[in-house]
């Protein structure tokens, strides 16, 4: 009987594969990448046409020997890694670091792991796509360039342990960008007006909203304008001058992508982007249900398609008419279109099975891995049901020739909202409280004017981010989690709740990206880079073509920013504190978390303190000395010097002046001076623009 070898990836999916196949195979796993470019240099040969230096990784040679041991025991080679580039690429390695040329060797793929999906990729067997190779390969080639050119010159002009990525420093860009943005908001002015008003002598009041005049919409800007409108206002009569009823539908939303499982885990499950993909990864390569052994629950986690196959489109067409009706059954959706490559050679995420419903896994399951998979089965169930529908009803009041309006909406038909709703779909129901037509007869009870002030826009969130990387055609669906997972652990980024912050690190880095390689940190550079990648995956572009194009430029830009560039060190200035243990005047260092003090003495002397730097501010609480400091993510604050007896503290820096208003501390905002109350909102130009 002939032996058959089928190589995966991980050794969870060993287990899973194993119990589908018969005696005459014998599954091992290769544990990811084998072979990789070299720890220590380039592993790049610039002068021989970029040809990549590839090694065995090192810890992986026994089991690259075992591995050569069952190659020789077996009959055929199958090739099984992951469905996308970067498991061609690995099958690619093996295939040359397991000498197969000379054994019948196929490569195999599958977007689930379970037995008709596994059968059925044996009976396709295919040959390497070189094309797939060469994309994953040419991605390698340029981070590694970046990476190993760019982040010795921020050793030389930050610090030693700094790393610069393609992708990561533009994600690291958009940050600090909308970090900017927010320092440098200042609020408007805004109002708004309201008018409860009785109907019919009904006890519950409606509330509608001003809208503005019969020439149009008026945006209220300031409180006497709003005045002016509310005495004009009181003295006429309300009469409804128009009401419109209609219908509306609110679409089932598409399965879910990579990018929109990690946006949605974090929204609704408060999951990190790579607590989503260690979760997602477990589901696919299996999971120990009783009675069935080891069980793939999804697809393939890495896609940004949302098509779905014919099998699993008629699965779930019957699922729902067996457990809520023919009306709830939804038309056949078009798979999402983006205007770029999708890369489809997959799903969706989905289940693999749809009767595998979540309730009955509740004790299979540890509490996270079930609260995915549930996410994951009621998105896709939603998917395939019918829109949900609404009946709205729309009124107009005439003030004389002031304008109120309200809007209703009742859910009708809940359709796909039976098994799933999203943020957005949660919004309340307003039906009218009471019955209104045009001969109601409505009595003024109170108008009830708002002041409210713009807000900055919102710090980003990994769900944000992960969007928004998406959005802009930067990296790829593989790539957001580790893209995040770098700049948080390198302390580039602070996470603090769900918000994302720059820490001082971080904007010294990004300084010098921007000024010294603004074409590394251009994003539609580099979103044009993923589609000459996609060029190369499609057979399209010469994989070297790229390369040969990109590193000239950036070997020209590092050589300059050796030569031309400042240093952002942060020189052992001395400050007038004195060491505690040897009496010598202590440096300012700069460490992970900013600033702090350092006897000059070390290695000898190795006392440190925490480092003060006043902003030259009296603290509004207590009169000692304000100070910057730092969190312990790396954010910057200001707070009192005599913490802990006084526990002042504030995010913006505060200035040696008092609001006219309200008689609060303001603080530095751009080129103005805000009020530290929100309520207030009082705001004036800054002593530098004032002169």
């Amino acid at each position: 009987m002939s032996k058959n070898l089928v190589i995966v990836e991980s050794p969870a999916k060993v287990k899973t594969i194993k119990k589908f196949l018969g005696n005459n195979y014998e599954v091992a796993a290769s544990q990811g990448h084998v072979r990789d470019l070299p720890k220590s240099s380039l592993g790049i040969d610039i002068e021989n046409d970029y040809e990549p230096k590839y090694i065995t990784i090192r810890g992986k040679g026994d089991l690259v020997a075992d591995l050569r041991k069952k190659v020789k025991k077996a009959d055929k080679v199958y090739l099984a890694t992951d469905p996308d580039r970067e498991g061609e690429a690995i099958s690619w390695h093996l295939y040359y670091i397991l000498k197969l040329e000379n054994k019948p060797t196929y490569r195999i793929t599958f977007n689930e792991i379970t037995k008709n999906a596994v059968k059925e990729s044996l009976k396709n067997p295919r040959e390497i796509d070189m094309d797939l190779v060469d994309a994953q390969q040419t991605r390698r080639i340029l981070d590694r360039m970046v990476g190993y050119r760019i982040s010795p010159v921020l050793w030389a002009k930050v610090k030693r342990g700094l790393s610069a990525g393609r992708v990561q420093s533009i994600a690291l860009r958009i940050i600090c960008d909308r970090e900017k943005e927010i320092d440098e908001f200042i609020p408007e002015e805004y109002w708004s007006l309201e008018a409860l008003i009785n109907v019919d002598k009904e006890k519950k009041p409606i509330t509608a909203k001003y809208y503005g005049t019969g020439e149009g919409q008026v945006k209220l800007r300031n409180k006497e304008q709003v005045d002016k409108i509310i005495s004009e206002v009181k003295k006429e009569t309300f009469k409804v001058n128009d009401i419109t009823t209609g219908e509306r539908t609110r679409k089932a939303p598409l399965p879910f992508t990579t990018s929109t499982l990690q946006q949605e885990a974090s929204k609704v499950l408060n999951f990190s982007t790579s607590k989503t993909m260690r979760l997602a990864q477990q589901l696919y390569e299996g999971v120990e249900i009783k009675g069935e052994g080891t069980v793939g629950l999804i697809s393939y986690l890495r896609t940004d398609s949302t098509r779905v196959s014919e099998e699993a489109e008629k699965a779930a067409a019957e699922f729902i008419s067996a457990h809520y009706s023919e009306k709830y059954q939804g038309s056949k959706q078009p798979a999402a279109s983006s205007g770029k490559k999708i890369q489809d050679a997959h799903e969706a995420i989905r289940p693999t099975d749809v009767n595998r419903v979540p309730s009955e896994l509740k004790d299979q399951l540890s509490r996270d891995l079930l609260r995915l998979y549930t996410l994951i089965w009621k998105r896709f169930v939603a998917s395939r049901m019918a829109p949900a529908k609404y009946e709205t009803t729309s009124v107009k009041i005439g003030a004389g020739e002031h304008i109120f309006t309200l809007s209703a909406s009742r859910l009708f038909f809940d359709g796909f909202m039976s098994v799933y709703t999203s943020e957005e779909d949660k919004e309340e129901e307003n039906a009218l409280k009471s019955e209104i037509s045009k001969k109601s007869r409505l009595k003024l009870e109170e108008l009830d004017p708002k002041q409210h002030f713009t807000q900055p826009p919102a710090h980003y969130t990994e769900a944000s981010l992960v969007r928004t990387l998406e959005e802009r055609g930067i990296g790829r669906p593989s790539t957001y989690a580790p893209t995040i997972s770098t700049i948080i652990s390198r302390r580039y980024v602070a996470k603090e709740g769900k918000n994302l912050f720059a820490t001082e690190l971080g904007n010294a880095v990004n300084d010098i990206m921007v000024e010294a390689f603004p074409t590394i940190v251009d994003v539609n550079f580099t979103a044009n880079l993923e589609t000459l990648l996609d060029g190369v995956e499609n057979g399209e572009v010469k994989w070297k073509t790229i390369v040969q194009n990109f590193y000239p430029d950036l070997d020209e830009a590092v050589r300059k920013a050796e030569k031309d560039l400042d240093k952002v060190k942060i020189e052992d200035e001395l400050s007038d504190e004195i060491c505690e243990e040897c009496g010598r005047r202590m440096v300012i260092k700069y460490g992970p978390h900013g600033k702090f003090l350092a006897c000059p003495g070390f290695p000898e002397c190795r006392f440190t303190k925490p480092f003060f730097e006043k902003i030259g501010v009296n603290c509004p609480k207590c009169g000692k000395d304000l100070v910057m400091r730092m969190s312990k993510k790396g954010r910057r604050y200001y707070g009192c010097i005599g913490y802990p007896e006084c526990d002042f503290v504030s995010w913006d820096k505060p200035v040696n002046e008092k609001c006219p208003k309200c008689g609060s501390y303001m603080v530095a905002k751009g080129n103005r001076y805000l009020c530290s109350n929100k309520e207030c909102g009082y705001a004036v130009k800054n002593a530098e623009e004032k002169n």
